[in-house]
């Protein structure tokens, strides 16, 4: 199943500020439930794992990934990955383009657009539930990085190096990077609201039909 994301969402904060966390994996994990860091190297690659649980299925992916294209002057950033199912043979594969842009008032506006292909049991909810879901997914995780960067005078996040002798990544202070929350996505509530959206906009396309049908 392959299928196509475009989202944007605004943060009350500078450009700079924005841009830095979003070319930092360890920062940007922090705002991704389920997710974990394994490695962040200096060539801009990063490997790393998700625990996601769709209704009765529970499934983890590990993978690696790269930022292929890093441009500062127009804060655009593309990352592709892949990663495969522990212990099934499931698969996944994504390329994401990031733009940061700035807005009236000094804040910044994300503008997201990915190509996801999937494989495996997963597909097995259809693509109107998938992508519903990822939707809901990626609210959260715009409201996740609004809550942290919408702070006054916050310093930007530090960004993680990795010791090359270890392959663990490191903060610029030689520490250890905060621990994700690798507690499992627990898709069942997120689900439920996409089923209803899809509901809902099926009924509004159905009496939207019936309403045009009795004016003729």
């Amino acid at each position: 199943m392959a299928y196509k994301i475009a989202e944007q969402f605004e943060v009350q904060a500078p450009i700079e500020r924005v841009w830095q966390y979003l070319i930092d994996p360890a920062s940007v994990v922090q705002c991704l439930p389920g997710a974990e860091l394994l490695e962040s190297h200096e060539d801009r690659t990063f490997a790393g794992q998700i625990k996601v649980k769709v209704g009765p299925l529970s499934m983890s992916y590990k993978g690696k990934g790269s930022f292929t294209e890093v441009n500062d002057d127009t804060h655009t950033v593309r990352m592709v990955g892949e990663a495969r199912e522990l212990g099934g043979s499931g698969s996944t594969k994504v390329t994401m383009v990031s733009i940061v842009t700035g807005v009236e008032g000094g804040s910044s506006r994300v503008s997201v657009e990915a190509d996801i292909h999937l494989v495996g049991r997963i597909v097995q909810f259809g693509r109107g539930m998938i992508e519903e879901v990822s939707r809901q997914m990626f609210r959260q995780f715009a409201t996740c990085v609004k809550s942290r960067l919408e702070v006054a005078d916050e310093p930007p996040a530090q960004t993680a190096t990795t010791d090359q002798t270890n392959s663990k990544p490191i903060d610029s202070a030689n520490r250890k990077a905060a621990p994700a929350d690798t507690k499992a996505i627990s898709a069942t509530s997120v689900g439920l609201r996409a089923l209803w959206a899809i509901i809902a906009r099926f009924f509004a396309r159905l009496f939207g039909r019936s309403h045009t049908a009795e004016s003729d």
